[in-house]
């Protein structure tokens, strides 16, 4: 059997640690017309099964957690019950396909079974329908996940397996210690330091089961004028209009925009090889939710995340996670369920950008018209964005806790102005160079 990493499992713990979590990570590709039957859908389906094998496997858990969970077959297996189908009220919008997100993402995944689930969606407006990929994060991030589109709807070979693309040695790990231990040590204490306690606003706290969803688009290509003109990266661009999106949210209510107010943590992909497992590391920054303009946050943004990728906090990250590999699996997760149960007061956000397929992709020859991506959110962070990029295409989905974030909709509209706001400006500034 194949075991977890601890990183895999350490989402099983958080997820344990938070009864009010549920750490599946999914997209939502939208698809023209028409919709295939469902014994269509699922012949297809089928066909994927001999070459992702995961798709069939339950996981194992160790008594005491002497080790990590592992992956075993399901010899109930049944291809019926992971594949579903729905239809959304009309008119079949974005308000309708949203609430729908935000309902099946809200509710966990049975760990007796595989942890995933496709949604075929019908009633979309034009004609359209939709496919909600929903993976427990324990099983992938969003770079495998995407690596998934091109396996299920391309022509990409098979993800590899575990045994394919072993960890790395203990000794290459000490070794990387012993050639660059300032760096390591330096990353180490950054994530430390970047842990301390932000500034109190509504933006973090206890959250619920239900969630809210919202999706704002733009078009990459615009986004690269932006971070061209500025000099700064689409990573930038991205983060700067969240930024502004967030400044709203607290002006909105009455709250105000500190400089230490909004600690996002930001995943970093380490991935070197195509297994479907985490292969990922964290940045932590604040986001400069203190600028009065979207040009002045990106000017700030691009400045703190420069200086995060010189701290080499994703480099520590990623070395502790792999030697976490090799250390009791028990103490590890009993650290990471007693961390998840404290009331952290670091991180208030989860902000991630993962470039999706490049190439335009079809199901059983319709057109995927685009994908929407959505991350989980659990203990105390009451918002998540995700933001991922589809041919011409960027998709950025907002989760949030009903409970305490009902006016989702303010962060979402100032986000879409923001982006607009970051056009103009490029846009006037290039012209005025132009001009002189």
């Amino acid at each position: 059997m194949d075991q977890l990493s601890p990183l895999d499992a350490a989402f099983l713990e958080v997820e344990d640690a938070d009864p009010h979590a549920s750490l599946a990570i999914a997209s939502v590709a939208v698809v023209e017309g028409p919709v295939p039957s469902h014994d269509e859908f699922l012949a297809l389906m089928r066909s994927k099964l001999p070459v992702l094998p995961r798709a069939r496997q339950k996981l194992v858990r160790a008594p005491l957690d002497l080790s990590t969970p592992a992956w075993q077959d399901d010899p109930s297996f049944d291809l019926t019950y992971h594949v579903r189908r729905t239809a959304l009220p009309a008119p079949g919008g974005d308000a309708e396909l949203c609430a729908l997100v935000a309902r099946i993402m809200g509710q966990r995944l049975d760990r007796d079974r595989p942890l995933w689930e496709y949604w075929v969606v019908e009633g979309l407006g034009d004609g359209r329908w939709a496919i909600l990929a929903k993976v427990h994060h324990c099983m992938a991030d969003g770079v495998s996940g995407t690596m998934l589109y091109d396996v299920m709807y391309g022509d990409a070979p098979p993800p590899e397996h575990a045994e394919d693309a072993p960890a790395a040695s203990l000794l290459s790990l000490l070794g990387n210690v012993v050639r660059a231990p300032l760096d390591l040590v330096g990353g180490v204490l950054s994530l430390m330091w970047s842990l301390l306690p932000v500034r109190a606003t509504s933006l973090y706290g206890h959250i619920g089961s239900p969630r809210l969803y919202r999706a704002v688009r733009a078009l990459l290509p615009e986004v690269k004028e932006i971070a061209h003109a500025f000099d700064v990266t689409v990573n930038d661009v991205v983060l700067a209009a969240i930024t502004q999106a967030y400044r709203a949210l607290l002006v909105e209510r009455g709250e105000r925009p500190s400089p230490y107010s909004i600690r996002t943590m930001v995943p970093v992909s380490v991935r070197g090889d195509r297994r479907l497992d985490n292969q990922l590391s964290l940045r932590l920054a604040f986001l400069p939710v203190d600028a009065g303009t979207a040009v002045e946050a990106l000017s700030l943004v691009h400045k703190r995340f420069t200086d995060a990728k010189r701290g080499h906090q994703a480099e520590s990250g990623n070395a502790l996670a792999q030697l976490a590999r090799y250390e009791p699996f028990a103490p590890l997760a009993w650290s990471v369920r007693l961390g998840a149960m404290m009331p952290q007061r670091s991180i208030v956000t989860v902000t991630t950008n993962v470039p999706g397929p490049r190439k335009p992709l079809r199901v059983l020859g319709r057109r995927i018209v685009e994908i929407l991506p959505y991350v989980p959110i659990a203990i105390r962070i009451r918002t998540g964005i995700a933001v991922l990029s589809y041919t011409d295409r960027l998709a950025i989905g907002i989760t949030a806790d009903r409970d305490s974030t009902a006016d989702v909709d303010v962060l979402a509209e100032a986000l879409g102005k923001a982006i607009i706001e970051l056009l103009t400006a490029s846009r006037r500034d290039v012209a005025s160079m132009h001009q002189g």
